[in-house]
């Protein structure tokens, strides 16, 4: 957890002064029985009422600076720790924006949630109790056995009975509760997880009528986390009858031991009501150390689930090239990139796969062309234009673009370049214009309109009753497949890229409307490169290039003519798909 509180560095004076105003509030706590005691003492035993008002006054008057003191202490504490959860959550959304699909896979998008939600607000509550009880425990403690000692030493003796029984008593119990602490959050994560997909999947859960398998899923997990809580509840439960249990034993201890040395004249009785109110000083700043074993425990676990996200070591995290000669070149792509890509003996496998995803793909698809990528299923089409935006880095050979490996290459700089439709149509919650301008946050309202047309969305949007305007739902619900994915396209136009990726992007798109699109994407794209997964064979027969996949080999290179005369897995595509007339 100490790593974390490095983001406290902005906060430095604040915290300071925190510590500085519990100092006083402790000082005050500690001054006040000493004036009782002389009250007592001096006052009421000698009957002197001025001195008694006296005394009072001046108690109510280090009363009133202790409660100021503590007001503000409570309020800049709060401010810190809620500026401090503000950072580590910035700080940690950035960094899993800079992960890669590998990061994204070895975590898990759930556990990413409850750690960037919930594990920091454990950590941020902790922290403003940390600045108080860290300061106050240590100084009531010992400032108290000071105190407690000059008014009978002899009588301080009760201490060296209770306080290790004490300490014995909150170490057993935490050790305990802690690794509870640590098993809660991992279910958190869990109940996430079946939340997440229960909520996202809801449409597909109903068509199979499988809601009450999903709640049974639900019950579990929240059951499971349910049953670890009571536990660790249970648990600590008993601290705090045992810390009175010991309070009580040992104020008992200390009137009666007390009272024997006030009756041998050895004590005064005021002394004795100020022993008995530093004893239980003593104790209570105990039971704020034990109220910190109850909640650092789980707050370090949360910190150590947060500090494995800030210091994991990325694939896709942005690298600079060294030789002057490339950084020449991508001087000279910033000023105009031409987008040609290249693949040279590229393979990669996926974390814990016996066979590799891809191997030994090598194709150059330049601009003015268009490259379509053709297989079957699981034949490695879109893993293999995902190392063209570095979502994968390549275990082996190079993806370059203009002659450059796109690893030697910022990320900022290398995506910009490119103008990405996934094969999973994602929108995000706004207007129509504003999902097209995710793309290009700059586009004139024309620009919108004309990548709308081109990608075959202007009939639609515009019968929409808000035309551009109309609101998009999380995650487009409010529409079409087929609508979405045209909204996809036009997002990845309005940017004007050197390099289009389309994923599979024309699959929820009739025969009609894919090939008006087609036709109007050559139009538009004449000056940029061009490249193209599709499972439809009609897709792809124009194309000036075809790559061929067969269990992450290439089978074939060429365009359609050339690959009907020498490609069998081509052809057997293209027959499944095609009647002979067509094909002729």
């Amino acid at each position: 957890m100490l790593k974390l509180f490095r983001y406290l560095k902005p906060f430095r004076w604040a915290v300071a002064g925190v510590m500085a105003m519990v100092l006083l509030q402790s000082l005050s706590e500690l001054y006040l029985p000493t004036l009782m005691a002389d009250i007592v003492n001096d006052g009421v035993v000698k009957g002197d009422i001025p001195y008694i008002w006296k005394i009072g006054g001046f108690m109510l008057a280090v009363t009133a600076v202790g409660t100021l003191v503590s007001v503000a202490a409570s309020y800049l504490s709060a401010r810190i720790a809620a500026g401090f959860g503000r950072d580590v959550r910035s700080r940690t959304f950035r960094k899993v924006e800079s992960f890669s699909l590998l990061e994204f896979d070895k975590i898990g998008t759930a556990s990413l949630i409850t750690r960037t939600t919930n594990d920091i607000t454990q950590v941020q509550s902790v922290l403003i109790m940390m600045m108080r009880m860290m300061v106050m425990a240590p100084m009531m403690c010992i400032g108290g056995l000071i105190m407690a000692i000059s008014k009978d030493a002899h009588l301080s003796l009760v201490f060296v009975g209770a306080l290790p029984v004490l300490a014995l008593t909150i170490f057993l119990i935490a050790s305990k509760g802690i690794p509870y602490f640590k098993a809660m959050q991992k279910k958190i994560d869990k109940l996430n997880l079946v939340l997440r997909e229960g909520l996202t999947g809801i449409r597909v859960i109903r068509s199979f009528n499988r809601s009450e398998h999903e709640s049974k899923r639900f019950d579990e997990a929240n059951g499971d986390l349910t049953q670890t809580a009571i536990k660790v509840n249970q648990i600590m439960a008993f601290m705090m009858p045992m810390m009175m249990l010991i309070l009580n034993f040992s104020s008992l201890a200390i009137i009666w031991f007390g009272g024997l040395r006030v009756s041998g004249g050895h004590m005064q009785v005021g002394d004795l009501m100020a022993f008995l109110q530093y004893a239980m000083q003593i104790m209570f700043s105990l039971l704020m150390v034990s109220m910190m074993f109850v909640m650092v425990p789980r707050a370090s676990a949360s910190a150590v689930r947060i500090n494995e996200v800030l210091e994991l070591q990325t694939s896709g995290t942005e690298q600079s090239a060294k030789a002057s000669a490339q950084q020449e070149k991508r001087l000279d792509m910033r000023k105009g990139p031409r987008g040609e890509v290249e693949f040279e003996q590229v393979s990669f496998r996926y974390p814990g796969a016996e066979n590799p995803a891809i191997s030994g793909i090598s194709f150059r698809s330049s601009p003015g062309e268009i490259t379509a990528i053709i297989g079957g299923t699981g034949s490695g089409k879109s893993t293999l234009i995902s190392m063209i935006p570095r979502f994968y880095d390549a275990e082996e050979g190079s993806v370059r673009i203009d002659g450059v490996d796109v690893k030697k290459m910022s990320v900022e700089e290398l995506r910009s370049m490119i103008g990405l439709v996934p094969q999973k149509a994602q929108l995000f919650t706004g207007s129509v214009s504003d999902n097209i301008r995710y793309g290009n946050d700059e586009a004139s309202d024309e620009e919108v309109r004309h990548a709308a047309a081109i990608a075959q969305a202007g009939d639609f949007i515009e019968n929409l009753p808000e035309g551009y305007s109309a609101p998009v739902a999380q995650g487009g619900s409010n529409l079409s497949g087929g609508q979405k994915q045209r909204l996809s396209i036009a997002r990845a136009l309005v940017r004007k890229p050197a390099i289009y990726v389309f994923d599979d992007s024309f699959s929820a798109l009739d025969f009609k409307t894919d090939a008006k699109l087609r036709a109007a994407l050559r139009g538009e794209t004449t000056e940029a490169t061009v490249i193209i997964v599709a499972q439809r064979v009609s897709t792809v027969m124009d194309a000036d290039r075809i790559v061929v996949l067969e269990e992450g080999q290439i089978a074939g290179i060429g365009n359609h003519k050339e690959l009907m005369a020498g490609c069998e897995v081509y052809r057997e595509i293209v027959s499944s798909q095609l009647s002979e007339e067509e094909i002729a």
